[in-house]
């Protein structure tokens, strides 16, 4: 079934797909709906589920494991490897981007969710498609039963493009909302991440938006380093495969049973590059976590000096070549948070029990 409606898979379909395109809709011998959206866009619906699930890739083109995993969790589950009971909708978003292996063709994708944009190029048409479709998703929930019975959950999947102190973490995004996020943190133990990075301020990154619009439980993952379609060895990626595959079939999971270090951090500043003399005192490519001891020079702009905190601070995503106006840096310190206590990721203020709604 999965050849006469995918054509030989979800992510060939997605590079390949047929000029007479039509949405498609067809139903597993388990019983689970198979519902074919749109280019790149395909949701799963077994009955009585109890949460809704976004898993998205492909926002850049270039960061193809997430891409290949998701393609892997749509062919088990078509060809019946696992029977999920979770609502999910599955996205590889940037075909056109991934053919030219880059990250995106003309502006930045996953800086263009909040909200609609004008149509000044094909990544605004597409961040404008894919929240809708994601809108959809979420709403149907509330639409069937009057209110959001359903757990709303998102995770964007990415690799980085340098080195890291942490091959495998996950972004918290900041949001107005209540969300308490411990069964996420638990999540990501059960899937073996290495740290949790904790944000403070709005973005407008794919998993923001879900957390800041629908209160869905959301994270930017990022798998390893940046490689070439099918040359990534997804052994690597195993455990966080059998981390959703659980996640999807409700199955229950022991995060304490899990003895891999689990570092989290919070954000304490995040450099803004204003002028385009903005320059970092250190290399383009310096590793993600790279920590930086209290008053080392960490970028100038215009002579506007910007220095490591008291305790020092590490640096994460750090790029002088972004756009005036884009983040040119986060920095990071360490956190314990404590999680007999519900944990909350507000806007502007420290991670913790306190919630900004």
């Amino acid at each position: 079934m999965i050849n006469s409606y995918l054509s030989g898979g979800f992510l060939q379909h997605t590079l390949y797909p047929p000029a007479n395109f039509a949405p498609q809709v067809f139903t597993l011998d388990n019983g689970v709906e198979v519902k074919h959206h749109d280019i790149g866009v395909v949701e799963i619906s077994p009955p009585n589920p109890t949460k809704d699930i976004v898993i998205s890739s492909g926002i850049h083109g270039d960061e193809t494991a997430p891409i290949e995993l998701v393609d892997n969790l749509v062919k088990d589950i078509v060809e019946g490897l696992f029977v999920p009971t979770e609502r999910t909708l599955f996205i590889i978003a940037h075909p056109t981007a991934i053919h030219a292996y880059t990250r995106f063709i003309e502006e930045n994708l996953n800086r263009l969710f909040a909200g609609e944009n004008d149509h000044r190029n094909a990544e605004c048409v597409l961040a404008n498609r894919l929240q809708c479709h994601v809108k959809n998703f979420f709403s149907l929930s509330t639409m069937n039963t009057g209110e959001t019975s359903r757990e709303r959950w998102h995770f964007d999947l990415h690799s980085a493009i340098r080195d890291s102190k942490h091959y495998m973490f996950a972004v918290i995004p900041a949001s107005s909302h209540a969300t308490d996020i411990r069964p996420l943190a638990s999540f990501l133990q059960c899937a073996e991440m290495d740290a949790m990075l904790l944000s403070r301020t709005p973005s407008s990154t794919f998993s923001w938006w879900s957390g800041e619009k629908f209160g869905a439980l959301a994270a930017t993952f990022e798998m390893g380093r940046v490689a070439p379609l099918y040359k990534n060895d997804m052994t690597e990626f195993e455990p966080l495969k059998q981390g959703l595959i659980a996640l999807l079939s409700h199955k229950t999971y022991d995060a304490s049973a899990n003895s891999k270090p689990f570092d989290i951090y919070k954000v304490s500043r995040t450099i803004t590059k204003t002028d385009d003399a903005f320059t970092l005192a250190f290399s383009n490519d310096a590793a993600n976590f790279t920590f930086f001891k209290e008053g080392e020079a960490l970028a100038e702009e215009n002579g506007k000096e910007y220095v490591s905190e008291v305790g020092g601070e590490a640096v994460v995503f750090p790029n002088a070549n972004v756009a005036v106006g884009q983040r040119a840096c986060l920095l990071v310190k360490p956190f314990t948070p404590d999680f007999s206590r519900p944990l909350y990721v507000n806007v502007e203020r420290d991670p913790g029990p306190i919630a900004a709604s």
